[in-house]
């Protein structure tokens, strides 16, 4: 498609991911003070974290579809609020299962939303150029810990968590009002359940039946254990670092570097997919992210855990935006939304094993080595599933299923 106003939707989209994500994904550098403040265990206070996935994951299936029926903008918007609120109880929460509910259940419900309509959106304006589009959209996500995760860091360390989790919250809905306002689909869709060949009679009929295809099983089981795999190690990495004697700040710089990496790997892996198939880069890409995973055992000074967060910030980074532009292949525009929601269901699910797992490892074994060495494991499952990936071939799908 020729009309520019594509890569403003990229533009804002990229914004929203930055502000969103970091907002729900600082919870690690929140760990130690709030157990130290609070009593909580680490179990209990990454359980939020588990919930949120868990929460993310249904409540993105139902954004997705509702983004299908009424538009993506309306639907982050009402994420921004669901966003705020959910961030602003938790941060004047005093027992523990009211942090849990309203982090893991509120602002992981908001989580939901800022990927599948997002998307879907994006790729109704490009015939072309997918994979970066795609991945730029992305890098919002790697830019968050640049940025969000440092100065949720230095709010704590100046005025306390609860204060930083109140300011975190008030500036997110400040920025992602205005931009959710730029978010819309291509002309061509945007009205997508009045079309003859997708009436609303007929679209929920021909989503439900795009999640029954082979395509979108191994997909979805390979997202799965691609976030399982290194959810937890993300989750933990901070307190990790701290253990072996990295300072509070030292230790949340390590997202920044994989931030930072992040970027190059979603542009990188975005323009290779483009030009070398998105299959062949997938499987790669999760190959490279068990080794580095396992790698984690052998680290325990700064720098080591800097030069792993290039790797793994580079492959983990790169990876993520893929499987939405492999789906685009197998399936429609009409039913993207439904498709990408009910994916983001289950990375979320897999993610979801990530933060209490890896607490329940340290608690009882009283080290990480455990939860890296499951979670190459894990990662290797992953690269061996997408070896299986079905070819994108149009015969095998309904034809309202098969890409324009």
């Amino acid at each position: 498609m020729g009309n520019r106003y594509g890569w403003v939707v990229v533009a804002a989209g990229a914004v929203i991911t930055c502000v969103a994500m970091g907002a729900l994904f600082a919870l690690p550098v929140y760990l130690q003070p709030m157990a130290t403040d609070t009593g909580w265990t680490r179990a209990g206070i990454s359980t939020a974290m588990t919930i949120g996935f868990v929460v993310m994951g249904v409540a993105g299936f139902g954004w997705g579809t509702l983004s299908d029926r009424i538009g993506a903008r309306p639907v982050v918007l009402m994420a921004t609020v669901l966003l705020g609120v959910g961030l602003v109880i938790a941060s004047q929460a005093h027992e523990l299962w009211l942090f849990q509910l309203s982090y893991g259940g509120l602002v992981g419900a908001s989580g939901g939303a800022f990927f599948a309509p997002i998307i879907s959106a994006t790729l109704s304006w490009f015939d072309k150029n997918r994979g970066l589009a795609v991945s730029l959209v992305s890098i919002g996500g790697g830019v968050a810990p640049m940025v969000i995760t440092p100065f949720a860091a230095l709010l704590i360390q100046t005025y306390g968590w609860r204060s930083a989790m109140l300011w975190i919250a008030l500036g997110a809905m400040i920025l992602l009002v205005p931009a959710s306002l730029l978010i819309r689909r291509a002309p061509l869709l945007a009205e997508p359940t009045t079309a003859p060949a997708m009436g609303a009679a007929r679209a929920p009929s021909l989503a439900i039946s795009a999640l029954k295809t082979p395509q979108f099983i191994v997909l979805a089981t390979t997202f799965f254990l691609c976030c399982a795999a290194h959810s937890g190690p993300i989750f933990h990495t901070v307190s990790y670092a701290m253990i072996c004697g990295a300072s509070a700040m030292g230790a949340a710089t390590i997202y920044s570097v994989e931030g930072v990496a992040g970027l190059f790997g979603r542009v990188l892996f975005g323009t290779l997919a483009d030009r070398l198939g998105v299959r062949r880069v997938i499987v790669v890409g999760l190959a490279l992210q068990a080794v580095g995973i396992y790698a984690y055992i052998y680290v325990s000074e700064l720098n080591h855990f800097y030069l792993l967060a290039v790797v793994l910030g580079m492959v983990y980074g790169g990876v993520m935006p893929l499987y939405s532009v492999l789906a685009r292949e197998y399936f429609s525009a009409g039913v993207m939304g439904t498709v990408l929601g009910a994916m983001t269901m289950t990375s979320s699910i897999g993610m979801a094993f990530g933060p209490l797992g890896g607490g329940w490892l340290y608690d009882t074994f009283g080290t990480y080595h455990w939860l890296y060495i499951a979670s190459a494991a894990v990662g290797l499952a992953a690269a061996a599933m997408a070896l299986v990936f079905p070819p994108a071939r149009k015969d095998e799908l309904p034809p309202a299923l098969q890409t324009a």
